[in-house]
């Protein structure tokens, strides 16, 4: 198994405190602060509600583990199998988003759109709309409102 044969401590990000620190919840219901090692900045997106493996650190005073790998759904889905999710954590469908919002996901946004395939390789009509970002009107400025300029 890819949790190295050993009952793993899980626990559930509440917040982000900044400075690559976190606010978990452990099984127990204890808060305390989480820090990201410098193989995760700038490659993962930690959010809240999120799952995560850590280690404990025993000179930490107020930073007490550090996370060791990030629980995506399947992942869960085998720790539930093998009966070694926490009881507290169960409580929540880790498939749903935590705001209670249904949201579709990017691949099911994908594959609902439809995609125009285009001769012209230089025609932007057979790229896909950017889903990061609002739809901002486009304003076109006649040649006479410039030369009034």
């Amino acid at each position: 198994q890819w949790y190295q044969r050993r009952v793993p401590d899980i626990v559930k990000v509440v917040e982000s405190k900044g400075n690559n620190l976190f606010s978990v919840e452990e099984e127990t219901g204890h808060v305390t602060l989480c820090s990201m090692p410098p193989k995760f900045r700038k490659n993962v997106w930690i959010k809240r509600g999120d799952f995560l493996i850590v280690e404990s650190i025993k000179e930490g005073k107020k930073v007490t583990c550090e996370m060791v790998h990030i629980l995506y759904p399947p992942q869960i889905q085998d720790l539930k199998s093998d009966h070694l999710w926490p009881a507290r954590f169960d409580e929540n469908d880790v498939t749903k988003p935590s705001d209670g919002v249904t949201k579709k996901s990017f691949t099911e946004y994908r594959s609902t759109k439809p995609v125009v395939s285009d001769d012209s390789e230089d025609s932007d009509d057979s790229l896909e709309e950017n889903v990061n970002q609002r739809n901002r009107p486009v304003v076109y400025l006649s040649e006479t409102d410039s030369e009034s300029d």
